[in-house]
């Protein structure tokens, strides 16, 4: 795999040596907080499917609503990418990327910690209907050919559920990759799926109602706007581009 401090560690082992240390320490320190989260979540899911739904709160959103279906979906997109983060970082040694995706691996598992416990305390279920299909609270936004919402990969097919989710085979290439393929695979498959969290963000922004669930929304769509324009910087950088 091509790591970015090979020169720098062949000049002072000791120094490599350190970093390389510290990064696991990171990266494991990371692991266990993401993980944590998500198992938690999880872990509420079971509950909820076991014991039925809590009693539904005094003034809370319908679970038809755009406040909830956002919390469900968008839990469910966030943990594609927290997945999407672990799998790159035993595939490359670089450690800008490795350390973009320990901060991608550690907000997405931390929101989606909060989209759930917004749910619980809403009373409202964590997994929609079977006859209420992903992003359906997005009116139309998010299932026709609307590019943007979409960011460029078309839910329906091989496991993509939702705009800019990466297929089933698509996470089985990336696992596959080492050194900068995998760092390329995987930015271009975050930036696909950045374009499609940052449409359903926007979209809760306009529709939802629930002044903090709209704060937070906002607050993804700033954040992941920010790394949208740090991947494109990267991927420029190994003589590659986004996917159209």
């Amino acid at each position: 795999m091509t790591d970015s401090t090979d020169t720098t560690d062949t000049a002072d082992p000791a120094a490599g040596a350190e970093r390389r240390k510290t990064a696991r320490v990171r990266w494991a320190a990371g692991a266990a907080v993401a993980l944590a989260l998500l198992f938690a979540g999880a872990a509420a899911v079971a509950s909820a499917r076991e014991d039925g739904p809590a009693p539904r709160t005094a003034g809370a959103p319908a679970s038809d609503s755009a406040d909830a279906g956002f919390a469900r979906d968008m839990a469910v997109h966030h943990q594609q990418a927290v997945e999407m983060s672990f799998i790159v970082r035993d595939r490359t040694g670089d450690e800008d990327v490795r350390r973009l995706a320990y901060d991608i691996a550690n907000t997405q598992a931390n929101q989606r910690g909060m989209l759930l416990g917004r749910l619980d305390l809403w009373g409202l279920p964590k997994v929609a209907g079977g006859d209420d299909p992903p992003m359906a609270w997005m009116g139309g936004r998010g299932d026709g050919g609307d590019e943007h919402a979409h960011g460029g990969h078309h839910p329906g097919g091989d496991g993509v559920l939702m705009a800019g989710m990466a297929s089933r085979a698509e996470l089985e290439r990336l696992a596959r990759l080492d050194g900068k393929q995998a760092e390329v695979f995987y930015l271009q498959l975050m930036t696909d799926h950045h374009k499609g969290g940052v449409a359903m963000a926007e979209a809760c922004a306009s529709r939802c109602t629930v002044p903090v669930e709209q704060r937070l929304a906002r607050g993804m769509v700033e954040g992941q706007q920010s790394e949208l324009g740090l991947m494109r910087d990267l991927l420029t950088e190994r003589g590659a581009k986004p996917r159209s």
